[in-house]
């Protein structure tokens, strides 16, 4: 693979969501990425009619029976070479089956265990079940988005699963793996959603402290409370965004909206949001988003038009910068961030559950009488 984690070998133990998200990650900057799935998953499949799953790009799949001892022994075998291990069970689960960090950090001292969960390894709550809108309800950031006169809004789940969870999780990872170097020691890392969607919203608990945040959803500059950083409905009902907060951008703003400054309360009194919210909206339901485009092309004022995911795909932006990539028939994002000297590879198409387990154990050093011994004894599918 290319990509700057060329070289770094992981182990995924497959799951849902934000452990995937993780490894793709990690696969997309070129890691050699080997997904264990259930041998009860593997039916087959045509490779040139791959899954449509994104999140599962960019690696191979083996089907490994976990309860058999020879499929354990096999993953623990993978777990030898590897740098990274990477598992989203319930606390206690990968213990029980055998593949807790005791017994994989015994088979490899260096190694690092990456684990994802909702509520972390400890704590009281650790034994429940839950989902990326209870997290980021506990977290206290639920509760900061949405309207002041409505119930808060889940942000689908970008916040829990992705930005608190995969991301944070590749984040940890990454920095053991490189601790790793120096000190030629493993460790695990214990990822939370919880606590990551937490730590995305410490710019808000900051201002909370500096009496910047009242503390109230939907009344705030961020979150919909202020007029210069709100999103309106045009004449053709759709939408744009406008984000002009500093003092030059919001004076550049009301002269692309031809709004005289002296009729507006002042910028920042949020006494008058409201009113001014009233005068924007009225002056951009005037126009369809595709006339707003054209006045604001070129403009500083912070604006950008509120894209459907198709018409994101298709905008000349992000058509420039490849934001966008298909693999196989899908459109999907490209691998993020950018790297100018260690550039990664367009995405391989997400595998068929066990489409790879005799090339990928063959590559990760299995001879071709222990694979069909494997086998025969149904530890591989």
């Amino acid at each position: 693979m290319a990509g700057p984690l060329a070289g770094i070998k992981v182990v995924e133990l497959a799951g849902l969501g934000p452990g995937p998200f993780a490894a793709m990650m990690l696969a997309d900057m070129g890691a050699d990425v080997i997904k264990v799935d259930r041998a009860s998953a593997a039916r087959g499949g045509n490779p040139d009619a791959p899954p449509a799953d994104v999140l599962h790009r960019n690696r191979q799949s083996i089907a490994v029976d976990l309860k058999n001892p020879e499929g354990l022994e096999t993953v623990l075998r993978l777990v030898e070479g590897a740098d990274v291990l990477i598992e989203g069970f319930r606390p206690g689960v990968c213990e029980r089956l055998g593949i807790g960090p005791d017994v994989c950090l015994a088979r490899n001292p260096k190694l690092v265990f990456g684990r994802m969960t909702g509520w972390g390894q400890d704590g009281p709550m650790a034994p429940r079940a839950g989902h990326d809108i209870n997290y980021v309800a506990l977290s206290g950031t639920l509760a900061m988005i949405g309207r002041s006169d409505d119930a808060p809004v889940p942000p689908i789940n970008l916040v829990g699963d992705f930005g608190g969870g995969g991301m944070l999780l590749a984040l940890g990872v990454l920095a053991a793996v490189v601790e790793s170097k120096t000190s030629g020691e493993g460790q695990v890392v214990d990822a939370a959603m919880v606590d990551g969607s937490a730590l995305l919203a410490s710019m808000m608990y900051g201002l909370a402290a500096m009496g910047m945040w009242s503390g109230g959803r939907g009344g705030n500059m961020l979150d919909t409370g202020a007029h210069f950083y709100e999103v309106y409905r045009t004449a053709d009902d759709k939408f744009v965004s406008i984000g002009g907060i500093e003092p030059q951008f919001y004076d550049e703003l009301l002269e692309r909206l031809e709004i005289d400054p002296e009729s507006m309360p002042s910028q920042h009194d949020a006494r008058h949001w409201g009113e001014a919210k009233t005068i924007f909206a009225g002056r951009i339901a005037t126009k369809t988003r595709d006339e707003w485009d054209v006045v604001f092309d070129g403009s500083d004022a912070c604006y950008a038009p509120v894209l459907e995911p198709a018409e994101a795909i298709a905008h000349p932006h992000n058509v420039a910068r490849g934001t966008f990539v298909n693999v196989a028939g899908v459109d999907q994002p490209a691998p993020a961030p950018r790297f100018s000297r260690t550039p990664q590879a367009t995405p391989t198409p997400p595998a068929h559950a066990g489409q790879h387990t005799d090339e990928a154990l063959a590559r990760w050093g299995f001879r071709a009488d222990e694979l069909a011994a494997l086998r025969d004894a149904e530890a591989i599918a």
